[in-house]
């Protein structure tokens, strides 16, 4: 089984490396970082890269895409190769998926059209723009497609995939192996939740609309 992870300048990290360290576990997997050339690819910060060991075209029929979310998500929503490329994957991939605003590429190649699918919370609504239908969810399954909400919620996405993929017992165990048993010091993790000037203050300075 191939797992497809796709990179571009100014993905977020957690995006790809949080369900990384889930699927990769699933048993018989290969995980693979692709990008439009292979290479260093820089994080939204800068100050991390990932290496991408194979270029899109090397990657032709993987088992699991996987689309992390972030800043740079914005530039690539008509961009030919990227997209071209997810339309092909898919077409034969037994899992497409996403985290956070990855969900908004998944759309703008026309994968998730009538589907449910979720982003981060403040990319929620622009996934009507393209045909789907927003579900705020943490992980939402419509089919063979797979999307997670923002950054963290990867990690929830890669668990719940992994189970269905190698079962409840194998993903329990990689969820005991990375001692994934969150407690964050504040309730502060969603819109409903968070101080509600913090909300403002994070749409305000949200950059959607998309172009």
């Amino acid at each position: 089984m191939q797992i497809a992870v796709v990179v571009y300048d100014r993905f977020t990290a957690l995006d790809a490396v949080g369900p990384y360290e889930v699927l990769s576990r699933a048993p018989g997997a290969e995980t693979v970082f692709v990008a439009e050339r292979p290479g260093p690819v820089r994080t939204d910060t800068g100050a991390l890269a990932v290496v991408a060991d194979r270029s899109l075209d090397e990657v032709r029929g993987p088992d699991v895409v996987l689309v992390p979310g972030g800043p740079g998500q914005s530039a690539l929503m008509e961009h030919g190769p990227l997209l071209d490329w997810l339309r092909a994957a898919d077409a034969t991939s037994t899992w497409t998926t996403s985290v956070c605003t990855g969900s908004l590429l998944l759309a703008a190649a026309g994968l998730l059209d009538g589907r449910r699918a979720t982003s981060h919370w403040l990319a929620l609504d622009q996934l009507e723009r393209f045909g789907a239908a927003p579900a705020e969810e943490r992980v939402v399954f419509d089919g063979k497609y797979v999307t997670a909400a923002g950054v963290s919620a990867g990690i929830d996405m890669g668990l719940a995939l992994l189970g269905r993929i190698a079962g409840d017992e194998h993903a329990q165990a990689v969820q005991l192996a990375t001692e994934y048993d969150p407690r964050p010091p504040y309730d502060a993790g969603s819109p409903h939740k968070a101080p509600a000037h913090l909300v403002e203050s994070l749409r305000a300075g949200s950059r959607f609309i998309l172009r």
